[in-house]
């Protein structure tokens, strides 16, 4: 297994959006479509997990995520595994590649916003705050030191 830390020029960029367009989770749709309009900038990127040529799954690193008026940056986002490499402990090595390369830019936090409950926190994450997100449910956000 390899991890890929990708920007809109890598020759895999159309190849991972077109995975998340078609993967079981309806969030990859809307990750395929900002990629797809090279809605990232700067140092944002998407970080993909490889299988010999094979995507097993992404994560994002970007200035912001969901929720709208907080100052919390920047953000892991997207974090999706295929069904056929879960229990691989393959989300842990996106996470803390993007940790990796967030310290790399000389960030000192990270957050990651998710309603799931004792999943991120096994990877070193903290809850730090509660916020309504746009679509009407509480969401909570969690900050990781880099």
């Amino acid at each position: 297994m390899q991890i890929k830390v990708l920007s809109n020029i890598d020759e895999l960029w159309d190849d991972v959006a077109e995975y998340a367009d078609n993967c079981s989770w309806r969030a990859g749709k809307n990750l395929a479509k900002q990629m797809r309009e090279n809605d990232f900038s700067d140092w944002e990127r998407v970080f993909a997990v490889l299988d010999e040529d094979s995507i097993a799954g992404y994560c994002t690193l970007r200035k912001t995520d969901c929720i709208p008026n907080v100052t919390y940056t920047p953000y892991i986002g997207f974090v999706f595994i295929g069904e056929p490499y879960r229990g691989s402990r393959l989300s842990e090595k996106l996470i803390f590649s993007a940790l990796q390369y967030a310290k790399e830019l000389r960030f000192d936090k990270v957050y990651l916003v998710s309603d799931h409950i004792n999943l991120y926190e096994k990877y070193g994450f903290i809850k730090i705050d509660e916020k309504l997100a746009p679509w009407g449910t509480m969401e909570t956000i969690f900050m990781h030191l880099t």
